[in-house]
């Protein structure tokens, strides 16, 4: 390492504090010495395709990013698997479980998030896990070879994500979820509906409007008991419930935390010497668990760190693509929508298609596609735009081929 270049420290090997230091480089490659602390003993790796990782369709290298060759080709001194544990803001420096201490001129926080795990009597059985990690994915996998029955927890994208990959690995699934309806976040009621069916259809066992309050087991979990008094005999749980941002460093340092550690618009924090990007941050009340804004952090955190800072950082609408494989969905906006709107509604029952944009004026607010996503960053961007889509308006629904300046001619030709 360089004697007279400044020091940068990042908390957090995974992909957001990554993705910082990629945009650092392309920006400003040399003027840091970088240290890397990551509780993992990876390399960095793509958190989203865990799902693919318990499914099968993926295998752990082919969802690594930046192997431990890609860090020490940077100069980047990596501690992977020690984490961070205490940070001394006056001196400047921070320690990991293992001992190392390492100075700092700018530190970069980004521990990520954790699962949530609901509070109920048996929740720290053995056999009942949360789904967040390579680690994760690893107990799931065992728990499918040696036993044959599991319940997922929450009907979120992580939780059906979650049962969809131990279904294919041969488990007898049971996925609970608190509401009526999948998806609650993301879909309507029709949507949501049609992916009900199209679950049930692959052998998961659905209950709906179901509240866990207990876990039952003596030596491992045996399974779940729910409000109305019913049980479901699980070997393996798995809590899929959503997330809080993993905030304690920063809370035992001093930092100023409210649900995340509150950064502002460059994402720096209370401390000026001190970035933090990911999950674990607060912007403008917002806290945040979609890649998209993530990297949006990132652009923006990087930009300040290497000297150039003329960004800013906005939070800003984001799109839902469930990733289980034969099931294309995806929604972005408002797609409720409420007083002053209109829908646009197609419906293939044969196809299993069903699309709905959310109209407000001549300009799209939100959409939700099921059975045919492959227009969503299309329909995503004109709600980004604001684009005005009266000359298409009557094509619309058909997708971003069919409102083409040269459709029109073509269909008539046709």
């Amino acid at each position: 390492m360089s004697a007279t270049r400044p020091k940068l420290v990042v908390i957090g090997n995974g992909m957001a504090g990554i993705r910082t230091v990629e945009e650092l480089l392309q920006l400003a490659s040399g003027l840091y010495d970088i240290t890397v602390f990551g509780a993992e003993p990876y390399g960095n790796y793509n958190r989203i395709l865990l799902s693919m990782l318990l499914s099968g369709d993926k295998g752990a290298d082919e969802i690594m990013l930046n192997t431990r060759e890609w860090y020490a080709e940077r100069g980047i001194a990596l501690h992977a698997g020690d984490p961070v544990v205490a940070i001394d803001r006056r001196r400047k420096r921070v320690r990991s479980r293992r001992g190392v201490d390492v100075s700092y001129d700018r530190l970069l926080i980004a521990t990520g998030s954790q699962p949530l795990i609901i509070p109920v009597p048996g929740r720290d059985l053995p056999g009942v896990i949360g789904f967040r990690s390579i680690d994760d994915v690893e107990r799931m996998l065992e728990a499918a070879r040696m036993h044959k029955r599991a319940a997922v927890i929450g009907g979120g994208l992580l939780g059906i994500e979650a049962a969809n990959g131990l279904s294919r690995r041969g488990m007898r699934v049971t996925l609970i979820h608190r509401t009526d309806s999948l998806l609650n976040q993301q879909l309507n009621a029709d949507a949501a509906s049609l992916l009900a069916r199209n679950l049930e259809a692959r052998g998961l066992t659905l209950r709906l409007n179901a509240e866990t309050v207990s876990l039952y087991g003596d030596e491992r979990v045996e399974g779940v008991a729910l409000a109305d008094g019913s049980r479901i005999d699980a070997d393996l749980v798995v809590m899929a419930v959503g997330v809080r941002p993993d905030i304690a460093l920063a809370k035992s340092c001093g930092l100023y935390c409210e649900n995340g550690i509150v950064v502002d618009d460059t994402l720096q924090t209370y401390d000026p010497y001190i970035y933090a990007v990911g999950e674990c941050v607060q912007h403008r009340r917002i806290t945040f668990g979609l890649v998209a804004p993530v990297w949006e952090q990132a652009r923006v955190c990087a930009s300040h760190l290497a000297r150039v800072g003329h960004r800013r950082y906005r939070s800003a609408q984001t799109a839902t693509k469930l990733k289980v494989t034969g099931i294309d969905l995806y929604s972005a906006g408002d797609f409720i929508g409420g007083a002053g709107t209109e829908d646009l509604v197609l419906r293939d029952p044969r196809r299993g298609v069903y699309k709905r944009l959310v109209l407000k004026g001549n300009r799209i607010i939100g959409a939700v596609l099921y059975g045919d996503a492959k227009d969503g960053g299309w329909y995503f961007e004109l709600i980004q735009d604001g684009t005005d889509i009266t000359p298409v308006r009557n094509r619309l629904l058909f997708g971003k081929h069919y409102c083409q300046p040269d459709a029109e001619q073509v269909g008539a030709v046709a």
